[in-house]
């Protein structure tokens, strides 16, 4: 794993939350607003490099000089169907972020992900990309979904999920050493099923009620 491709953001208000985000008795409407609250936590540290254009406004008292970033130039591409769970976390920092959508299944035979659905705003590559999934665990859907988001066009991807693991993490490193991904937490390993360990079972499953 390149220490360089993957970057756990640690904060003590994100390690906070995500200890009840792992808790097993919260329930789902909780989980829903824990998970809000680390993607808005992180997106403030993803965006902490972008560079706003100067314009000019009119305070109460005069006209002064101030910068403001192109919203229209952020993209927010939840992987469904978890990666929703995380798009109102981004979208209430930046509420002019455009948004695309893209659906993965594993083909049974090879386990490889497929794509089943993808709608992507018009081809930019001035735009910046936040892919967003709760959960990196072998690597193979994020892996594919930056490759979709490249054959469209975007030089500037960056992933967002919550709890990584080695194993996907090495994958993001092997397929797309030039995209980093940021997460809330570097877990043990992924258990025999496809799980992460601790991890906080099945994001999708938590986050929309239907465990």
């Amino acid at each position: 794993m390149s220490e360089s491709t993957m970057e756990v953001i640690r904060h003590p208000l994100i390690e906070h939350k995500l200890s009840y985000l792992r808790d097993r008795r919260t329930p789902s409407p909780e989980f829903r607003e824990l998970l809000d609250q680390i993607t808005l936590l992180m997106t403030f540290h993803v965006t902490r490099a972008f560079e706003g254009d100067e314009v000019s406004v009119e305070t109460p008292l005069e006209t002064t000089r101030v910068r403001r970033i192109r919203e229209d130039r952020l993209v927010a591409v939840p992987i469904l169907r978890a990666g929703l769970g995380m798009l109102d976390g981004v979208r209430k920092l930046i509420p002019g972020v455009k948004v695309g959508h893209l659906g993965f299944y594993r083909n049974e035979e090879t386990l490889e992900p497929v794509r089943y659905y993808g709608k992507l705003p018009p081809r930019s590559g001035l735009s910046t990309h936040l892919l967003l999934d709760p959960m990196l665990g072998t690597g193979g859907t994020a892996a594919a979904a930056v490759a979709e988001l490249k054959a469209h066009g975007a030089a500037d991807i960056r992933v967002m999920c919550v709890v990584a693991c080695p194993e996907g993490a090495a994958h993001m490193t092997t397929r797309h050493p030039d995209v980093p991904v940021y997460t809330a937490a570097l877990d043990r390993e992924l258990n025999a099923v496809g799980y992460i360990v601790p991890g906080l079972g099945d994001a999708g499953d938590r986050i929309f009620g239907t465990s």
